[in-house]
C-alpha cells in the first residue's frame, strides 16, 4: 500500500467534482465501485437476469484512488471492494453499513479459514469476503532449474538480471520479514532494519527493478526468469499451451496475503439490492463462475469448487503460512522511510 499523497487526494476530489459519479436513482439499478477487471460479465449478466435489474460498474487501480474518491465527495455507489487494510480504515471511518445476516442466507459457505485470517471483521458485520489471494514466485522452468522454493532465490547471483519483485513496500518488505521469520507486519524496528538490509544486501543487486506493472509481458517475451508477483498476471500473459513451463509458488515461510470484500457503503440507495447481489455471488454454482475466470482458488467459498470448471493457479493449503496485511496506522511511515531507501540505494 503506498501513503496517498496531498497531490493525488486534490487531483482526485478535482475529478470528482467535475463528474457525476451515478445517475439518478431508479430503485432497480445496482451499482459497484470494484477493481478494474474484477467483476466478471458472467456474474453481472446472471444477476440482471434473475433479478430483473441492472448493475453498472465504475473502477479504480487501487485502494488509494477508490478512498481518495469517496473522501473527496463521490457518491451513489451501492458496493465497494476494498482490501483488508481498508476495510478496518473505512469501519474506523464510519464510511460502511452493517450487513444485514437475515439476507444473507449463503454466508454459511464462507471458509472459517477466510474468517480466521479476517481479524479486523471475523464477523462480518461490515464486510463480505469477496477473493483471498496472494503474491508468490513465478519461475521459468523452461530457463531455470534446480532451484530452492524460497524467497531466498533472489540470492542467486546466477541469475542476475533475469529477476524482478514488485514495485510494492508491503509486498517485498513482508516476504523479506516472513523469510527472516518475523511478523509481516511487524513495527519492531530491529526486525525492520534487518530485512532492509538483506533485500538491499542479497536480493536487489540481482533484480533488474522492481516492477508491479510490466512483469507479466517481460516474463511472457523470456526478459525475466524469475519474477515475485501475483500468479494471475503471468497467466494472462502467456498462452494457455505454455502453462506448462510455468512454476508457481508461495515458499513455505509464507509472506503478506490479500483479502478483497464487499462492503455496503454509508448511505447507499440500494441497500436491499446489495444484499441481493451479496448474497447471490456467494451461491456455490455463481461464485464457481468468477473462479473460473481468473482461475483462483476456492478459498472463500468452499463449495464453489464442485463447480469449477478450470484448474486453479494455486491452492488454499498454498497460503497457509500466509499473513493477512494490517492496517499498520501510523507505522505506515517506517515502511515508507524504509522503502526509500531499498528503492533509492546503490
Amino acid at each position: 500500500m503506498k501513503k496517498i499523497s496531498i497531490l493525488l487526494v486534490v487531483l482526485v476530489f478535482t475529478l470528482g467534482l467535475m463528474v457525476t459519479s451515478c445517475a439518478k436513482n431508479d430503485g432497480k439499478t445496482l451499482y459497484l465501485f470494484n477493481w478494474t477487471y474484477y467483476t466478471p460479465d458472467s456474474v453481472l449478466k446472471a444477476f440482471e437476469t434473475e433479478f430483473g435489474v441492472k448493475v453498472k460498474v465504475d473502477n479504480y487501480a487501487s485502494n488509494e484512488e477508490m478512498f481518495a474518491k469517496l473522501k473527496a465527495g463521490a457518491k451513489g455507489y451501492d458496493i465497494v471492494f476494498p482490501s483488508q487494510d481498508y476495510v478496518s480504515i473505512m469501519i474506523k471511518e464510519n464510511m460502511l453499513q452493517e450487513i444485514d445476516h437475515e439476507k444473507f442466507p449463503n454466508k454459511a459457505n464462507i471458509s472459517d479459514l477466510v474468517l480466521e485470517k479476517a481479524t479486523y471483521d471475523p464477523n462480518m458485520q461490515f464486510s463480505v469476503p469477496y477473493c483471498m489471494g496472494a503474491a508468490g514466485i513465478i519461475v521459468n522452468k523452461a530457463k531455470v532449474s534446480n532451484y530452492e522454493k524460497s524467497w531466498d532465490i533472489f540470492a542467486r547471483t546466477d541469475l542476475k538480471g533475469r529477476m524482478t519483485m514488485m514495485d510494492d513496500m508491503r509486498e517485498v518488505i513482508g516476504d523479506a520479514l516472513a523469510h527472516l521469520g518475523y511478523s509481516v507486519n511487524s513495527l519492531d524496528d530491529k526486525e525492520l532494519l534487518e530485512a532492509t538490509n538483506l533485500i538491499i544486501n542479497e536480493w536487489k543487486p540481482n533484480l533488474v527493478k522492481f516492477d508491479a506493472e510490466g512483469f507479466g509481458k517481460s516474463f511472457k517475451t523470456g526478459d525475466f526468469w524469475v519474477c515475485q508477483g501475483y500468479a494471475e498476471v503471468v497467466y494472462g500473459e502467456v498462452p494457455e499451451e505454455e502453462w506448462g513451463n510455468i512454476d508457481f509458488f508461495i515458499p513455505e515461510t509464507g509472506g503478506p496475503m490479500y483479502l478483497d470484500s464487499m462492503c455496503i457503503l454509508k448511505g447507499a440507495k440500494n441497500y436491499d439490492l446489495a444484499m441481493q447481489f451479496i448474497n447471490f455471488l456467494h451461491r456455490p454454482e455463481i461464485y464457481a463462475l468468477f473462479l473460473d475466470e481468473f482461475r483462483y482458488p476456492s478459498s472463500v467459498n468452499p463449495q464453489a469448487e464442485a463447480y469449477l470448471t478450470a484448474p486453479s493457479m494455486y491452492k488454499t493449503s498454498d497460503m497457509v503460512n500466509c499473513t493477512i496485511k494490517d492496517d499498520i496506522g501510523e507505522g505506515l511511515e517506517k515502511y515508507n522511510e524504509l522503502w526509500q531507501r531499498i528503492r533509492f540505494t546503490d
